[in-house]
């Protein structure tokens, strides 16, 4: 028997036709829904980054805006056509909660409940749903810790060349795949086993990482390391905010119904005596927690390890089902239906735009889908208000990215030109030629006058309204006809620009 037979000894065996018949029946139901209300704003910067190829972006590594380019040629240029990757990392992030519940010593109920339990949590039908970072985040990091356990399990240090791998790729989509990074490797140099840690293969490991990552960490570094200014700018505007909501976020994001499973899975992995090899896994929850506050980061950030402790506690459910009889089956099997009901209706598109008031009240990205051809709409009419014959040395600014996509999206058939934005990575792809001054059409939210100060003579001309009476950032949009830029577009451009 070879040596990874020996390792797989003692594992029950893989829930495979159960775990992927569930993750199929998941990704109908996303598939069915991809293209019901629209584009996010995000996903049309990615659409607009992936026409820009490049080994990075200010605010992101490569890999997001290139899958988004790949979608697109491959499905269709559609929102349905986009997300088919969304889906698929989804169905990954599924499998792999399957393969988590298994290294945990998990037999095939086990797994299939984790898998479910996993796929109907808010944060992966939320990310299931939309192509973005976040999206292929989680199955990254859950993967990261299928592989961190199988170390630990076995103590064959090979597998960290395998851990290495993983981390250099999810750097390539998200920098924050270093944050786990971080907590594990201190979790496991506190509680052990650090037997793992006194071998050649990590240094090894850290080597694969860095080459996989390297293409992106040298455009940073060519760059001055955007990234940080980025990092910066999302901790100073919503630092204290973000510290405000952290508890809460962890409380609701995957889903209030299921907090019970994910702090006895914390328990099990803190006090099972099976599982003390795992251990490490319960210390890390908590140290990212903090890394995450510190540094003023989102709510979310950390809501893949927390998954990996969802995953955990899937053993006692079933346990404690088996020891309530009838009423744990009834109590489970009503909680699982509201879970199931409540994600469905805060993250995915199943109900009337009109009816998102509630729903955008905890996740305000559902609004960020819907309005976007009307916003080109609106710009189209400022436009039409510049005579004909100057159009041509004229220039529509919008103030931020999500605009700038929607123009770049469904402008051209719209008879409009390319827009320009001094927004992230939009700023590289500027500025307009010093000989486009005779006027400038301006695409700001509202209550964001201060980008007039650049420019002459500004009234507006239109406004947008997405039709639908959704309360998103955009409703109510300004469009503003201006005379020129105050300065040529050359000197004026450091100024517009903004990475927050």
């Amino acid at each position: 028997m070879d040596e990874e037979t020996e390792h797989e000894r003692g594992l029950p065996a893989f829930a495979a036709v159960p775990v992927l018949s569930l993750a199929a029946a998941f990704a109908t139901v996303l598939t069915a829904l991809s293209g019901r209300y629209g584009y996010h704003r995000d996903e049309l910067y990615f659409l607009a980054a992936g026409d820009h190829p490049a080994l990075g972006y200010v605010d992101q590594p490569p890999f997001t805006p290139l899958v988004a380019r790949a979608a697109t040629a491959l499905f269709g240029d559609s929102p349905a056509g986009l997300r088919v990757p969304a889906t698929l990392a989804f169905v990954l992030s599924v499998v792999v909660a399957a393969l988590l519940a298994r290294e945990l010593g998990g037999p095939r109920r086990v797994q299939v409940v984790a898998a479910g339990l996993v796929g109907l949590g808010g944060q992966a039908l939320g990310t299931g749903h939309m192509a973005s970072t976040a999206t292929f985040d989680l199955p990254m990091w859950l993967v990261i810790c299928w592989l961190v356990l199988r170390l630990l399990r076995t103590g064959d240090g090979r597998w960290w060349l395998a851990i290495g791998a993983a981390v250099g790729a999810g750097m390539l989509n998200k920098y924050l795949v270093l944050l786990l990074a971080v907590v594990l490797f201190a979790a496991v140099a506190a509680v052990g086993p650090r037997r793992v840690l006194r071998t050649p293969w990590l240094p090894a490991g850290v080597g694969v990482a860095l080459a996989v990552a390297l293409p992106n960490l040298w455009w940073q570094a060519s760059h001055d390391w955007p990234q940080l200014t980025v990092a910066r700018g999302i901790s100073g505007d919503d630092g204290t905010e973000n510290r405000i909501m952290f508890l809460p976020g962890q409380l609701l994001y995957i889903s209030p119904l299921l907090v019970p499973v994910w702090i006895a899975g914390w328990l099990r992995l803190w006090r099972d005596p099976a599982l003390r090899w795992a251990r490490s896994t319960a210390v890390a929850y908590p140290l990212l927690c903090l890394l995450v506050l510190a540094l003023g980061g989102k709510g979310y950030y950390a809501l893949p390890l927390l998954n990996v402790l969802l995953v955990a506690g899937c053993a006692p459910l079933l346990d404690w089902i088996g020891r309530h009889g009838r009423t744990g089956v009834v109590t489970a099997g009503a909680a699982v239906t509201t879970t199931a009901a409540m994600s469905a209706m805060v993250t995915l598109p199943v109900l009337p735009p009109g009816a998102l008031a509630v729903p955008m009240a905890l996740n305000k990205e559902q609004g960020e889908q819907i309005g976007w051809p009307e916003l080109t709409d609106a710009v189209r009419e400022g436009w039409l208000r510049i005579p004909s014959d100057r159009r041509a040395r004229s220039v529509i600014l919008t103030q931020n990215y999500g605009q700038a996509g929607a123009l770049d999206r469904f402008g051209p058939e719209r008879g409009l030109p390319r827009p320009y934005s001094g927004h992230m990575s939009y700023a590289d792809w500027g500025p307009p030629p010093d000989s486009a001054d005779a006027a400038v059409l301006l695409v700001r939210q509202e209550g964001e006058e201060g980008i007039e100060r650049y420019f002459t003579g500004c009234r507006t001309v239109a406004r947008v309204d997405n039709g639908q009476g959704v309360d998103n950032e955009e409703q109510g949009s300004v469009v503003a006809l201006c005379s020129g830029p105050t300065r040529p577009w050359s000197t004026l451009w450091p100024s517009l620009r903004h990475f927050y």
